[in-house]
């Protein structure tokens, strides 16, 4: 099993994975912008290899782009096939290589979800669970039902309430979570059971109720990702967030694994995510921190300005500059004392 890691890995697994398909490629679609993956597509489709597209019958926004490709698809012999409209959405993503490989991808097939955003996905030749998502695809390509038949493949409405709140009541020491908005009531309330019980829980993301929770926002790239690391061992990826629709009225797909290789990486990732986040920096530390505001750092350099009339005007600029360059260097090194 691999990790795909967004945006570092870029689209080039996906693209090497079409390259050297040789008998069947089924893709699942929420939204699709690249056309890089849309050239190779149509390229294994002319050389002989049987191309499936199961494209969502909507999504915010998208419809008149995914009915497009639909028939840009169609044109270069690409099978298409669109999904149901009992659930409110189809949002799984996922590429089944050869009936062999399987990609499961918790970031959509964009410029923005791939180039510029957090995201994550696995890459399994393990027999089970490729079948499982052939069973998947087929159910959803004909219309037809679909049951779980392994626990650790997590398909929203079927069984991802019941396997991811026993996945987060079974961790004893730590949940790392990524998601852009927590708001289950259930989950939430397991969240902070495991809270009050000493578990250590931070979150990436969003939370509501967020009372014993610690919660940062992701800095420097958009957050994309559904993703749960449960005591350094053990991790979901999947489409799905911790919300109510998400878990019960919409088709969202993941995967449990126990790959500590995979669990460590996730976990590197997620630490460096957080040092870059507010609550990197214990609130109690902020408090005793020197708060110069900006106002007093004007009323310094005009005072000083005024006792060293009556020098050029060039002069009292750099003076103020000079000032400001002083007092926030001042509070960095304050800062820094109060970190040791």
């Amino acid at each position: 099993m691999k990790l795909i890691y967004q945006p570092r890995d870029g689209a080039t697994p996906i693209l090497t994975a079409i390259k050297k398909a040789k008998k069947s490629i089924d893709i699942a679609i929420f939204r699709f912008d690249r056309t890089d993956i849309e050239a190779e597509l149509k390229a294994a489709a002319a050389r002989g290899v049987k191309v499936t597209a199961l494209i969502a019958y909507v999504n915010r926004g998208g419809e008149k782009h995914l009915r497009a490709l639909e028939m840009r698809f169609l044109e270069a012999g690409i099978i298409v096939a669109r999904t149901a409209d009992d659930l409110i959405r189809y949002h799984d993503k996922l590429i089944i290589f050869d009936r062999k490989t399987l990609f499961m991808l918790s970031f959509n097939f964009t410029h923005l979800d791939i180039d510029h955003s957090r995201g994550f996905g696995l890459i399994t030749s393990t027999t089970k669970i490729v079948q499982e998502a052939i069973k998947l695809f087929e159910a959803d390509c004909t219309r037809t039902s679909y049951t779980a038949g392994l626990e650790t493949f997590v398909v929203s409405p079927v069984n991802s309430r019941k396997v991811l709140t026993a996945f987060l009541k079974r961790a004893k020491k730590q949940l790392l979570i990524y998601d852009p908005e927590i708001s289950d009531p259930e989950v939430v309330g397991i969240l902070q059971e495991r809270a009050q019980a000493g578990i250590e829980v931070r979150i990436i993301g969003k939370a509501a109720k967020r009372l014993g929770l610690k919660v940062a926002k992701l800095a420097k790239i958009r957050l994309h990702t559904r993703t749960i690391l449960r005591d350094s061992s053990q991790a979901f990826i999947g489409s799905q967030s911790l919300r109510e629709a998400e878990l019960d009225s919409r088709r969202e797909v993941g995967l449990i694994i126990r790959e500590k290789k995979i669990a460590k990486q996730l976990t590197d990732c997620f630490e460096s995510d957080w040092s870059f986040t507010d609550a990197a920096t214990p609130r109690a530390m902020k408090k005793d921190l020197p708060q110069v505001p900006e106002k007093h750092v004007v009323q310094a350099a005009k005072v000083l300005a005024k006792e060293l009339h009556p020098l050029a005007a060039t002069v009292k600029k750099a003076v103020k500059k000079m000032v400001k360059k002083v007092i926030k260097q001042a509070v960095k090194e304050v800062s820094r004392w109060h970190q040791r």
